[in-house]
């Protein structure tokens, strides 16, 4: 009995499935790609945003203590990430580092004003807001000028919408692509077996019996496929934060895990529904059909 029945059913493990999960892992490779790109994109994107910058210029008549005091406040706004306090001594030191020359010793005097250097959170990084950001600050007589390079931010904003657009589009072409190619290859994997199916059908067995040992081969198959590409894509991951540490805040350990769910769930998935429809097209055919194709 266990012999019929292990003829009568497709086997594990086999060339056929092996092969069929190394394309699958292709291509679930090229998703999980697409996937880390698209996070790690966005994730880019607040990098460099935050990293933009705006200087708060101080009147001379205030004085560190209360400067100090005003940097304290503005650390509590929400819209504040990182501020730096910078001395007149400081912007001096820097400047003469910066030009070469020190420009208190033909002036007479120190040019520089103490600033306090304000690095936005993202949400807050574009000209609208720190248009009002602005307004609210200079309610303080004590500032003279808020400092921002408007052309910079409306760039680096607009770049950044540009390849988000680009990057979605490509993930939905290459996620359609990516569907035809496991399609294709579970169509052929099912297609050897037809005359089974066939066989399975004229001896009472029913649909659901049929489909079953199917379903549950590619779902293996799948999950194998999707460990596979996880493992790849892990191990890149691991190298380029290896080779430059400072990408971890790009390929940060949400990144890689999102990434990872994703390519298991559409491992699962989409072998999952392309099996189904396979076996469902050859359990509808009569014996005729199935020797023209």
């Amino acid at each position: 009995m266990s012999n019929r029945k292990s003829h009568n059913a497709p086997s594990y493990f086999d060339m056929q499935f092996l092969t069929s999960s190394i394309s699958t892992m292709l291509v679930l490779l090229l998703l999980g790609l697409v996937v880390f790109f698209v996070l790690a994109a966005n994730n880019l994107s607040v990098y460099v945003r935050e990293n933009l910058s705006f200087a708060v210029l101080i009147s001379d008549d205030m004085k560190e203590a209360d400067i100090l005091i005003l940097q304290k406040q503005l650390d509590k706004e929400p819209f504040v990430k990182q501020s730096t306090y910078i001395s007149k001594k400081q912007a001096l030191a820097e400047q003469t580092e910066a030009m070469g020359t020190d420009p208190q010793e033909f002036l007479g005097y120190n040019p520089f004003k103490a600033s306090i250097e304000i690095k936005l959170h993202a949400d807050y990084a574009n000209s609208d807001s720190i248009a009002v950001i602005e307004k609210g600050i200079k309610q303080n007589s004590s500032i003279q000028e808020v400092l921002y390079q408007k052309e910079l931010i409306d760039a680096v904003n607009d770049n950044i919408k540009t390849i988000t657009v680009v990057l979605l589009v490509l993930a939905l072409v290459l996620a359609t692509i990516s569907f035809a190619l496991i399609n294709n290859t579970i169509r052929l994997a099912i297609y050897s077996k037809r005359f089974l199916i066939h066989t399975m059908k004229l001896v009472g067995a029913s649909w659901g019996f049929i489909r079953r040992p199917f379903l549950m081969r590619n779902i293996w198959s799948g999950v194998l496929a999707a460990i596979l590409a996880d493992a790849i894509l892990m191990g890149v991951a691991y190298w380029l934060i290896t080779y430059e540490p400072e990408l971890i805040s790009v390929i940060s350990p949400d990144v890689m895990l999102i990434v990872m769910v994703s390519v298991l769930g559409f491992g699962v998935i989409i072998t999952f529904f392309c099996a189904y429809i396979s076996i469902n097209k050859y359990l509808r055919m009569k014996a005729n059909a199935l020797y023209s194709i």
